[in-house]
This record gives C-alpha cells, structure tokens and sequence, in this order.
C-alpha cells in the first residue's frame, strides 16, 4: 500500500473493515479490537490516524513501542493467538502510519485474556452477550450445528408414515418397534440427541413442528406495484414439516406469476413466466442452507417486477456470492442435507442449486448481508405487462379487466364449476384434496375479479362463470 492508497481509503471513513487509532497505549482495547476483527471478517486498523481522518503519524519511537504492543497483544492477549500484518506507510519525512492488517479467523470463537469474545458492529465492535451469537460463532468453527440441537419434541410426535416410507425405499428397514431400541436406532440416523428428536428430526418428520418451533415457517405476502405497501394482493404462512412449506411456498409463487401462452393452443393453462425449476432450487436452499439459530421466518416477496426470497443467515465462513455462482457450498445443516438429498425435496445436488437455477434464468441477483445477517436471492420479472396487475385486489370491482392473470388453482376451480356448476363447496374441498381456506381465499378472489359468481343459497344455488374466454 502506498500513500495515494492510503488517503483514498481513509478518505472514506471508517466502517465495519476499517478503524482509525490516532495512538495506542492500552493492549487490552487493542487485544479486543484484534478480537473484533477476528471473529468477523477481518480489517485493518491504521494508527497514526485520527477518527476525522487526519494522517497525523507516528514518530519513529511509537513505531518501535507500538509494534511491541502488537506483537504481544497478538500473542498473549487473544485467544487464539492471531497471525497478524503490518505495514509502515510515510506520510511525511519522519512519521508514518502503521496499517495493521488482522485477517478473518479460522479458529472462531476468539476471546481477550479476560474471556470475553468482540464481534465488530459497524465501525465500533460490541461483546457477544446472547447465546444465539455464540451459537453462530460455533457453528462458523464447524463446532456446532443447529441442526442437531435436541427439541422439546419427543418422538411420539414423529409422522411415523412418513418416516416409515423413507426407511422402506432407502433403507429396507423398518422402524423397531420397542421404545428404546427405537430412540437408539433414531440416533444412529441424526433425528435424535438425548432422547429428544433434534432440530433436524423435528422439521423433517415432526407432526406439528411449529408447536416447538413457531418461528421456523415461511410467511409469503405478493405486493401489487414494486415496494412493499399497506395494500397486498395475496398473503399465506406456510407451517408443517419442511417438505409441507415447501410444497406450499412453491405453490404460492407459482399462482402469483404470469403465464405465458408461448406454442400451446388457447385453452391451455400455459407456463410460468419464470421456470418452475428456479424456485424448486432457491427454495430448497432456503430452507436447507438458512442459520437456524436466528429465531426468524424465511420470507417471500412477489412484487410486479421481482420475487425476492429472504432466508435467515448471511453466507458462512469464507462463502461469498461469486463462489455460489460458481457452484461452491458448505453444509451448514448436514442432517438437513442428507436426508433432503434422499427425495424429501427437489434437491439435486450440494452447490448445484444456485448454478442450475441461473442457467434457467440468468437474472437472478443474490444480496449478502452479513450485518443483517441475511441472505436474499432477486429474481427479475422481466415480461410484466406496463398496467396489469398479477392478480386484482380482493376489492376489484366485479367487471375486473380480462387481462387479469388465473393461478393453476384457480384455472382448476373454474373448469369444475363450468361442468358442475351446483357443485357444494364441500365436493369442492374433495375433488380438488385442498384444504377449506385455500380453496374459499381463490374462491373469493376469482369472484371479486369478475370470473366467477354465486347464485342462490350455499345449499340450493349454483356457480355462473362469467367470462366465457376462461
């Protein structure tokens, strides 16, 4: 680093990887800075600059004083003992700044000599005081993973057909029947720890997850226009066990997108205007990949010219998102992962989600933000009609335009109708196999948009479509 680089970054101010130090006397504020920085990203600390950013230097007695303090604060003052760069830059005849370079950690947690352990926050740096952060911390030095934390849950709350099935296809062996040999042999699989069904366990085969686990659900809400608003066009939570959301999250997106006609003849429903595949696999890594020592939901946004899915947990360790575009992973969840791979999910292989959906559709933008500790894919809407909403608001005016676009569910719901049209809404529930709310929600959707109304009593009426284009 020369002087012109030195004032271009200065120039800058300091943030989350920089930190000015006009002089340094006290090793324990710069044992904790090096602490910081160690069990973030890494940085550097320049001394010899003021906090306005003025090079004031150091006189050649401080350097030779200043190094030693390095030297033993670097050595005897963390925990790990951190390797450590520095570099003299001249900023006039007789004084220089030191740039002292402290790299990301590969030996995560760090603490000082008085046991305490420094994250960066911005450009301060702050104590870890909550055991989620330590958690994380653990989990980034491969120490511990969330996935194999034990739950309240035992294993009488295991969906037993549907682990039974997967034992039989994968396995050929069936669940033993006695209690104990049955904890023992859930143990050996990764679904147990200490007698309780563990976080992977539970989200895989648990009955009713969310009873133990309330914040590991995907809430989906679809905006008209291009910013989140007071006003939504269709909202859902998706609870159950993983392969439940994410049959339910996928659904979701698909009926809020457009379809496209392309060759197919008129009355066919038509494909989506983005690859199903490219949600099947960012989902899939949503769920899979996301820090579940952050107590929050994964979310999903469809906006007029974008889906964005938001997952709890920036990239870990060294990951960034050039390397995920080119097809690097880490398992942050193994259990998770081998038992996805084993067809609970659409996953196909570890690393090659992300590469495969961009090959389906290039524009999609991934955002890291390790300060939020979150991890947004974007995948761009770029056919969106200029006025045309994806769906109508639930208080369209009957005579909805006709360009209003039809979910593969709704299409469904009007092709019965028109063939039975005194159909109940209880065969209805049946024939379609979806649950009451859904199928009443897109029900009052397709009649407030003017497919669709009801004529007489629920008991003694009938269902008119009126469009005859649908």
């Amino acid at each position: 680093m020369d002087l012109s680089k030195l004032q271009q970054i200065v120039s800058r101010g300091e943030d989350g990887r920089h930190q000015f130090k006009e002089d340094i006397r006290n090793i324990d504020s710069l044992a904790a800075e090096i602490v910081a920085f160690s069990n973030s990203r890494g940085g550097r600390i320049f001394i010899g600059v003021a906090n306005q950013g003025a090079l004031t230097g150091l006189s050649g007695n401080d350097v030779h004083r200043i190094n030693q303090l390095i030297s033993n604060a670097a050595n005897q003052h963390v925990r790990s003992p951190v390797t450590i760069q520095t570099d003299n830059i001249a900023v006039s005849a007789h004084r220089v700044v030191i740039v002292l370079t402290v790299p990301e950690g590969i030996d995560k947690p760090y603490f000082d000599h008085q046991g305490v352990i420094w994250l960066k926050a911005g450009a301060d740096k702050r104590r870890v005081n909550s055991k989620e952060e330590l958690q994380r911390l653990f989990q980034g030095a491969d120490l511990i993973h969330a996935d194999k934390v034990p739950t309240r849950a035992g294993i009488e709350t295991l969906n037993l057909k549907l682990l039974s099935e997967l034992l039989k296809k994968f396995y050929h062996e069936k669940l033993p029947k006695p209690h104990l040999k049955r904890i023992r042999f859930l143990e050996n699989m990764g679904l147990v720890t200490g007698k309780r069904l563990n976080l992977a366990g539970l989200l895989l085969f648990g009955q009713k997850p969310q009873l133990y686990k309330p914040q590991f659900v995907v809430k989906a809400v679809c905006f008209p226009g291009i910013k989140i608003g007071h006003r939504y066009l269709d909202s859902e939570d998706f609870e159950g066990s993983l392969s439940i959301i994410f049959q339910g999250a996928l659904a979701f997106i698909l009926r809020n997108l457009r379809k496209v006609q392309g060759k197919k003849g008129v009355n066919t429903i038509g494909e989506p205007e983005i690859p199903r595949t490219v949600f099947e696999e960012l989902l899939v890594n949503a769920l899979i990949h996301r820090d579940y020592f952050i107590s929050a939901p994964v979310r999903i946004f469809v906006f007029d010219d974008r889906v964005e899915i938001i997952s709890p947990g920036s990239l870990p360790d060294h990951l960034t998102v050039e390397k995920i575009r080119a097809g690097n992973s880490i398992q942050r969840n193994p259990i998770l992962t081998s038992f996805i791979a084993k067809g609970l999910l659409p996953y196909r292989g570890l690393g090659t989600g992300v590469r495969r959906a961009l090959e389906e559709w290039p524009k999609i933008n991934f955002i890291d933000d390790h300060d939020g500790c979150l991890f947004t894919s974007v995948i761009e809407r770029v056919n969106a009609p200029v006025n045309a909403p994806v769906n109508a608001p639930v208080n369209a005016p009957v005579n909805a335009p006709v360009n209003i676009y039809l979910s593969d569910l709704q299409v469904q719901i009007l092709e019965i109708l028109r063939q039975d049209p005194s159909i109940s809404y209880e065969e209805l529930f049946v024939k379609l196999e979806k649950d009451r709310s859904t199928i009443r929600r897109n029900i009052q959707q397709l009649k407030a948009q003017g497919f669709l109304r009801r004529k007489g009593s629920d008991k003694k009426g009938f269902w008119e479509i009126t469009h005859a284009h649908v």
